[in-house]
């Protein structure tokens, strides 16, 4: 059993244990790749077994996911670009991942927020209200719809067929297909927008990227 669903004997499952999740998720969103989504779904799984508040989890990971990304935007701002370039081991790893980020916000726009570090936001000079709220917006789904989705689905394999179990595997289903759905109509509508704009489609540079609607 994962740790983090041995440690809570009771619904609550403790401060200690709330704030480990708060701690490695936010960690996770602030750029150590995989730590957010191991936490995230052990945690979930153990509240679909009781072991921990589900709600609690979901509002702790929303809130961490937050905290997390402004800590990556604002190294990426400040430090991001000479980090990445910097001479020494995965160089050009790192210069890859740049060059890929930046082309992600000049084809997505502030959509990229969901497909790039946060420090990249901070390296193609996303504005810092945007980038709060776009921030937000993608750590809610992906919370919500991962959350859900590994909660009903620990239910519903123990056993456990209610229409709770049910409707939580469900609603995380539909969340993530509805946000597939919805980012791919904006990014039509925007290139459709940029395609018509003076210039055409080369027009766009990351640093304007959040400028556009």
């Amino acid at each position: 059993m994962h740790p983090l669903a041995a440690a809570g004997s009771s619904v609550s499952g403790g401060f200690w244990i709330y704030l480990a999740i708060f701690a490695l998720v936010m960690l996770g969103w602030a750029g150590i790749p995989g730590i957010g989504a191991t936490v995230l779904g052990a945690a979930t799984a153990a509240a679909s077994q009781g072991r921990l508040n589900i709600a609690a989890v979901l509002v702790i990971a929303i809130i961490a996911v937050e905290a997390g990304g402004m800590a990556d935007y604002s190294v990426g701002i400040r430090w991001g670009r000479a980090l990445l370039s910097r001479p020494g081991p995965l160089l050009a790893r790192r210069q890859r991942m740049l060059t890929a980020g930046e082309a992600m916000y000049v084809k997505w726009g502030r959509l990229a927020v969901f497909f790039t570090p946060c420090m990249i936001s901070g390296i193609a000079r996303m504005r810092y209200s945007q980038f709060v709220v776009w921030n937000l917006l993608a750590g809610a789904i992906y919370v919500i719809s991962v959350g859900f989705t590994v909660y009903g689905a620990g239910k519903v394999t123990t056993g456990q067929h209610d229409p709770v179990s049910v409707g939580s595997l469900v609603v995380g289903i539909a969340v993530g297909v509805a946000a597939f759905l919805l980012g791919r109509r904006y990014h039509r509508r925007r290139k459709a927008r940029r395609a018509g704009a003076p210039g055409g489609r080369g027009a766009a540079t990351p640093a304007a990227a959040d400028e556009e609607n």
